[in-house]
């Protein structure tokens, strides 16, 4: 749009966390943009660890990254004004239009509402003045009244853009029927005139059973449900919470190769993972307790906010101790990011940026020692590898691309660094990342994304499969995106009145 007016708006909302906000707007937004809208999605506060870097170094929540890409535009700032990155459970990274700012306690944010507020407005506002339509997403819920007078998010964004509200309930959860009346109960009259259809998500078994619930949702509340979208298996749409991420023990009848995730307390930017997920005879699973260890043939160790605590809590539950212990037995380890860092001699922080500590001892397990600084970097990068051997033996000189969202600088004497960036943030550099044993099976770096890079996570796998003595028979292919989104799109349009969500929007198709 370039005519001044703003554009038309809709806005997700659901009835908790989890409830499936995020890949829903994800779907309108493809749906839209397939419609020959331009579209952009929105949310104005986001908490959340999973972020990601903008191309010009911004950082966002990853969800708002996830629907910029289902909508077929380039993420920015202001689609995620606010991002809040959770350091301990009362004190939280403020980042706003993406820039860092000081941690600060729930209270002390809170009163920086008004401030707050006019960012979040100028932002959404910006982005109605460019694009055909804003697909705006809530958070938590709307009906935490406690909260109302706080509220930047939710309702008030309703309020303030005059938004049809789309209300998403998790089925799987149990009391979906008691989760929406609940909120509508909670809303105010103004507010509950604004949603326009309720979403039941998460559905397994006979639709049909729901009817006569439905019938007296609609009873009750004056507002009929837009769609039943059952339970699915075979889309692929990054997680948004870590509340999403499978749990279990490692099996004794296991695939061929079992990768051991540890789930940090913070843990950050857990969607590095996903191609794992998909490749055939891989398991991972996420470690949590020593009892969970298991033999794994892979060990990763994934980023975090909080790198220090989190390195107190692998000692505490005796986490790190079997790490070193599969690693003496010749188990291949990788660190991302805070992982990277932890497998380091040690981490100091001379200005107490990260921790209260000026110095926590590392795992040893690579010749580095990380110093943490008051600057963030944050870009989006290509980087080549130029190392063959160990993990990287089979993709040497192979072009990688991902991003880094970290705090310090890691060096050590005689590092051997595994990868150099190319690019960062779109402008040349020559930087070396990372680093590699001398057996070439630790592996660290600094770059998310390294496993959504074909060449890197086939290498590693042949890598472990060769060591284990056996051969992975086959190996997926990168997941193509673009289908996934559009996959995503054909299974809500039928499963949802999309009839309704356009009228509710004031959209007819192009």
């Amino acid at each position: 749009m370039s005519n001044g007016k703003l554009s038309r708006v809709i806005m997700v909302q659901g009835t908790s966390s989890h409830a499936g906000k995020s890949v829903f707007a994800a779907a309108l937004c493809r749906i839209f943009a397939r419609a020959g809208y331009s579209v952009a999605p929105f949310k104005a506060q986001n908490m959340s660890l999973n972020s990601f870097a903008t191309p010009d170094g911004g950082e966002i929540g990853r969800s708002q990254a996830v629907q910029a890409a289902a909508a077929m535009t380039t993420p920015r700032v202001e689609m995620n004004p606010v991002l809040l990155k959770p350091e301990s459970d009362n004190l939280s990274q403020v980042v706003v239009l993406g820039r860092p700012q000081r941690a600060l306690a729930a209270r002390d944010y809170y009163d920086r509402k008004e401030e707050l507020w006019r960012t979040v407005t100028a932002s959404l506002d910006a982005l109605r003045r460019e694009f055909d339509v804003v697909v705006i997403e809530g958070a938590g819920s709307p009906a935490e009244i406690n909260l109302r007078h706080v509220d930047i998010v939710n309702m008030a964004v309703a309020r303030y853009a005059n938004s049809p509200v789309l209300l998403v309930g998790d089925i799987e959860r149990g009391g979906v029927f008691a989760q929406l009346v609940g909120t509508m109960a909670l809303l105010e009259p103004e507010e509950r005139e604004l949603v326009k259809g309720f979403v039941i998500n998460k559905f397994r078994g006979d639709s049909t059973l729901l009817a006569p619930g439905i019938d007296v949702l609609r009873e009750r509340t004056g507002v009929s449900v837009a769609g039943v979208l059952p339970y699915y298996f075979d889309i692929h749409i990054p997680e948004e919470d870590v509340l999403g991420l499978p749990e279990g023990a490692a099996r004794e009848d296991g695939p061929d190769i079992d990768v051991a995730v540890l789930r940090l307390p913070h843990i950050a930017n857990f969607d590095d993972f996903d191609p794992l997920h998909r490749e055939p005879g891989v398991r991972v699973h996420y470690v949590t307790r020593a009892e969970e260890f298991g033999e794994p043939d892979l060990v990763v160790i994934p980023g975090s906010k909080t790198t220090a605590a989190d390195l107190d809590w692998l000692r505490g539950r005796g986490l790190a101790g079997l790490l070193l212990d599969a690693r003496a037995r010749g188990t291949p380890i990788v660190g991302i990011c805070a992982g990277y860092q932890m497998l380091g001699m040690e981490l100091l922080d001379p200005d107490s940026v990260e921790s209260p500590r000026l110095r926590t001892p590392g795992l040893g397990l690579l010749p580095c020692s990380t110093t943490f600084l008051t600057a963030k970097v944050t870009h989006q990068v290509r980087a080549r590898v130029t190392e063959e051997r160990g993990l990287l033996s089979g993709c040497s000189g192979a072009e990688l691309t991902g991003y880094e969202i970290h705090l310090g600088v890691t060096s050590g004497a005689g590092l051997t660094h595994p990868l150099v960036l190319e690019t960062r943030s779109g402008e040349r550099v020559n930087q070396p990342d990372g680093a590699l044993d001398a057996e070439g099976l630790t592996l660290g770096t600094y770059m998310h994304g390294l496993f959504h890079n074909r060449a890197a996570r086939q290498s590693i796998l042949a890598c472990v499969a060769n060591r284990k003595g056996i051969t992975l028979t086959q190996q997926s292919t990168d997941a193509d995106q673009d289908e996934e989104f559009d996959k995503l799109a054909a299974f809500v349009c039928e499963h949802v009145d999309m009839d309704l969500v356009y009228r509710s929007a004031g959209l007819w198709g192009k």
